[in-house]
C-alpha cells in the first residue's frame, strides 16, 4: 500500500509539474518561445524580465533604444511615421553597453531598418561593461540556454499573476500595446515635482577637465560606432533628449558642465562621420527645458515631450550637422551658464539645499 501510495504520488507530483511548465510555456508572458498567442495582447510592463525575450520572438523591422525616459514612446507613432513596426529595447540605466547587448540580440534575430536611439548624456562617461548580471538581472531568461528556464517555467508569480494579468489586459480595458513599458499615466509632471526632488548641493565644485572622461568615452563610442559600421543597411537616428535646466544647474554644482559638454561634441563630431547616422539634440531646447511643468524631476519628462521629439524626427528638426555641431554646443554652453546666473534665480527659495554634503 505504501510503495503503490509512493508511486501514484511521484506520478501525480511530476505530472503536477510538467501540467505547470507546459502552462507557462503556452502563455509564456515574458515571451522566451513565442510571441503572443492568437487573441492575445503583447502586454508590457516588466522590461527587466520581458524586453530580451520580445527582441528574440517578436517580428519586428525597428527599434526604439534608450532608457526610462524612453519608455513613454508609443511605438505606433514610429510606425506611423516611418513606415516600419517597431518594439523597444529599454534598459533604465541606459549605459551605452547594456543598450549596445541589446542591439546584439536584436539584429541576431531580425533585418532592423531604423534604430531610434536616445543618447543620454551620462551614458557617454558610464562604464562600458554591460550590468545586467552586476544588477540582479534574470540571466536565465537572457541566455539562450532553455535548460536553466526552470525558474520561469516553475514560478507561482507567473502562473498565478503574470500570466492572469496578461490574459486580463488581452480582453478587459483599452490596453494599448503601444505603450510598452509605459509609466508616464501614474505620474505627476509639474514645477512642484521637480523642485521638490532636487537636492540642491550648497556649494559648487570645481569644474572637470573638459576631457575628464576621454577614456571611458572612447570606450563608449567605439561600442556604439560597432553597431553603426556592422550594419550599414539600418538607419540610425541619435538623439540626446532635453533634461531640465535643473540639470544644468545641477551639472554646474557638480563640477560636470564643461566634460558633458565635451561629450557630447565630441561623439557629435564621431557619429557624424558615418552615413546611416542622423543625429538630433534636444538640450537647449529653451521653450522645453525652462518649462519646469514638463518635468517629475530632473531628467523625466512627461509623455507630450516623447510626443515633441518624435514629430521632430519624422520633420527632421533639431538635426545636428557637420557643419552646425560646434555652433550648437557653443549655443548648448552659453544657454548652460545662463541657467546658473540667471534662470535659477526665481526659484533658489524653493530649493531644497543637502545638508548632508
Amino acid at each position: 500500500m505504501t510503495k503503490k501510495f509512493l508511486k501514484w504520488f511521484i506520478i501525480g507530483s511530476v505530472s503536477l509539474l510538467l501540467l505547470c511548465m507546459g502552462f507557462v510555456v503556452l502563455f509564456d508572458p515574458f515571451y522566451q518561445y513565442h510571441k503572443p498567442l492568437p487573441g492575445l495582447k503583447a502586454v508590457l510592463t516588466d522590461k527587466e524580465y520581458q524586453c530580451i525575450g520580445t527582441l528574440k520572438t517578436f517580428d519586428y523591422d525597428s527599434l526604439i533604444v534608450g532608457s526610462s525616459v524612453s519608455e513613454n514612446y508609443n511605438n505606433h507613432w514610429f510606425d506611423d511615421g516611418f513606415d516600419c513596426t517597431s518594439i523597444k529595447a529599454i534598459r533604465s540605466y541606459g549605459a551605452t553597453a547594456d543598450l549596445c547587448y541589446l542591439l546584439d540580440v536584436a539584429f541576431a534575430h531580425q533585418d532592423i531598418k531604423y534604430v531610434f536611439y536616445n543618447l543620454d548624456p551620462s551614458a557617454l562617461s558610464a562604464d562600458p561593461v554591460p550590468t545586467y548580471e552586476s544588477t540582479g538581472c534574470p540571466m536565465y531568461l537572457y541566455d539562450d540556454n532553455h535548460f536553466n528556464d526552470i525558474e520561469y517555467l516553475l514560478n507561482k508569480d507567473v502562473l498565478f499573476e503574470k500570466i492572469p494579468y496578461m490574459v486580463a489586459n488581452s480582453f478587459i480595458g483599452d490596453y494599448d500595446e503601444g505603450l510598452s513599458y509605459n509609466w508616464a499615466q501614474w505620474k505627476n509632471f509639474n514645477e512642484d515635482m521637480i523642485l521638490g526632488l532636487y537636492i540642491r548641493r550648497p556649494s559648487v565644485a570645481e569644474m572637470k577637465p573638459a576631457d575628464y572622461y576621454q577614456d571611458t568615452l572612447d570606450k563608449n563610442l567605439a561600442l556604439l560606432t560597432q553597431q553603426i559600421t556592422a550594419h550599414p543597411e539600418t538607419e540610425f537616428k541619435i538623439f540626446i533628449p532635453p533634461y531640465s535646466m535643473i540639470w544644468w544647474d545641477n551639472m554646474y554644482r557638480t563640477g560636470e558642465t564643461e566634460s558633458y559638454l565635451y561629450n557630447m561634441e565630441y561623439a557629435m563630431e564621431q557619429l557624424l562621420a558615418y552615413d546611416n547616422v542622423d543625429f538630433y539634440f534636444f538640450l537647449n531646447d529653451r521653450e522645453i527645458v525652462t518649462n519646469l511643468d514638463n518635468y517629475m524631476d530632473l531628467l523625466h519628462f512627461s509623455q507630450d515631450i516623447n510626443e515633441y521629439i518624435y514629430h521632430s524626427l519624422v520633420s527632421d528638426s533639431h538635426r545636428v550637422t557637420k557643419e552646425n555641431y560646434k555652433e550648437i554646443i557653443e549655443d548648448t554652453r552659453s544657454f548652460s551658464y545662463e541657467v546658473v546666473n540667471e534662470l535659477i534665480l526665481p526659484y533658489e527659495d524653493r530649493l531644497i539645499v543637502d545638508i548632508y554634503e
